[in-house]
């Protein structure tokens, strides 16, 4: 087995599952205090996007066709899965952007109030019918922006492709990990990791209802 001095990659989550991919490059997740180098994310294209895009597409009509009540149950299970790891999410977040504890620690709360309930988010108008819906994530929330659009649009039936911010992908991928053992079906809740070579993939592939900024 070949051994490696160098920070992990991030892999992509895609049809219910970690995704590793031979990206022609890497950013390096670094600590904005110390500079250090904790991780590595692949800055993806189209064909990741794709892949990404087809896997929810086949999810939707599965997902789409169970009862709003059902939905709203496997969210509430989500939210109440993070908050037994609330601790770690907020680590991550303050590792990666730098805010202190507390921010971090609302941000997770924020995210758990809004899976738990359901709240309406910035998609809830967007949303009202079942597609693809592509998620664009930025540094400033990482956990809880991608989320006020997501929740909303899982909620009515859509399934989502998050595309995280390059420089905090972490907790975010660590949510989709969470959707797995909360009996998310493959597809539903995807992460395609990348830069504007990523977000250009969503919008060329057919399919995406919905592309945020």
């Amino acid at each position: 087995m070949f051994q490696t001095d160098e920070p992990l990659a991030i892999p992509l989550w895609i049809n219910g599952h970690a995704y590793l991919t031979l990206a022609p490059a890497f950013q390096d997740v670094r600590n904005p205090a110390s500079g250090v180098v904790l991780r590595r994310t692949p800055l993806c294209g189209h064909g990741e996007a794709q892949k990404a895009v087809e896997a929810a597409q086949d999810a939707l009509t599965l997902w789409a066709t169970q009862t709003r009540d059902a939905r709203a149950n496997l969210l509430s299970a989500l939210g109440a899965a993070l908050s037994e790891y609330a601790g770690h999410f907020a680590r991550l977040i303050v590792e990666e952007t730098g805010v202190d504890s507390e921010a971090a620690e609302a941000e997770v709360s924020g995210a758990i109030e809004l899976l738990i309930g359901n709240a309406a988010g910035k998609a809830a108008a967007e949303a009202t019918r079942p597609g693809v819906v592509g998620i664009v994530g930025n540094s400033a929330a990482p956990l809880l922006g991608p989320l006020q659009w997501a929740v909303p649009a899982l909620r009515a039936g859509a399934t989502v492709v998050i595309k995280p911010n390059p420089a905090t992908p972490s907790a975010i991928f660590a949510l989709a990990e969470l959707t797995g053992r909360c009996a998310f079906p493959g597809g539903v809740f995807s992460i395609l990791h990348g830069g504007e070579a990523a977000v250009e993939g969503l919008r060329r592939v057919s399919g995406v209802k919905l592309l945020t900024a």
